[in-house]
């Protein structure tokens, strides 16, 4: 079955850093993104990243503090978090997009989803 497996979510106080990881199995995506939900809150994109060339999009709220790639090597996609703020607690979940390589911030667009991970931000 092809799956998003998600791991590195966890406790930080603000102005800390975590690296998420998403690792797939099955098979090869075009495209990923990181979406994540707050309590009571509607899921939010955060990042798109494609294979092919790098390409990279993010939220307005986490430009220049999370940053997106990619291991080819190993399928896995990651998304490092620095400067974290307590506003960025929330589920984080890893999404894929098989066989389109548009970056979107859509999420009925993707095809794959990861369980989620917690993310804790306290002041």
């Amino acid at each position: 079955q092809v799956q998003l497996v998600e791991s590195g979510g966890g406790l930080v106080q603000a102005g800390g850093s975590l690296r998420l990881s998403c690792a797939a199995s099955g098979r090869t995506f075009r495209t990923y993104g990181w979406f994540r939900q707050a309590p009571g809150k509607e899921r939010e994109f955060v990042s798109a990243f494609r294979w092919s060339d790098g390409g990279t999009y993010y939220a307005d709220s986490v430009k220049g503090r999370f940053t997106i790639s990619g291991d080819n090597a190993d399928n896995t996609a990651y998304l490092q978090m620095n400067s974290l703020k307590p506003e960025d607690t929330a589920v984080y979940y890893c999404a894929a997009r098989f066989g389109r390589t548009g970056l979107t911030g859509n999420p009925a667009l993707y095809d794959t989803w990861g369980q989620g991970t917690q993310v804790t931000v306290s002041s």
